[in-house]
């Protein structure tokens, strides 16, 4: 099964970085955004499993962009992603509708695959 992702960062080095780790994991990536707004117009065309998910946007913050994508009837499993450390319970992250944290440093060595694979699968 191929798992589709949208990478959201405003750092176009990080999300080429993000692609590249996520596409070796035999990840899709289907589309990149660089703010919070295009982010939700991403998910909404692409409809993709996972999003990765930078937490400090130019517009929305990562959590605003996850609570929003959580109303949606299909939301996809999102990682949240940071250079800061995260401050945030896993319950806290999972009101928002948030699947995990990875630190940006800690991210080649996630099981992004895992993370990302539609529940039941």
């Amino acid at each position: 099964m191929c798992i589709n992702i949208v990478v959201v960062d405003d750092d176009p080095g990080f999300r080429r970085i993000a692609t590249v780790l996520l596409t070796a994991r035999g990840l899709r990536v289907v589309a990149e955004s660089g703010d919070g707004a295009s982010a939700l117009a991403a998910v909404r065309a692409h409809r993709p499993h996972g999003l990765l998910l930078d937490l400090h946007l130019p517009d929305l913050d990562g959590l605003a962009v996850a609570r929003l994508l959580k109303k949606e009837e299909h939301p996809p499993r999102t990682v949240l992603t940071s250079t800061e450390q995260s401050y945030w319970s896993q319950e806290e992250l999972e009101q928002a509708g948030i699947e995990s944290f990875i630190a940006k440093d800690r991210l080649s060595e996630a099981d992004l695959r895992h993370i990302f694979a539609p529940a039941g699968s």
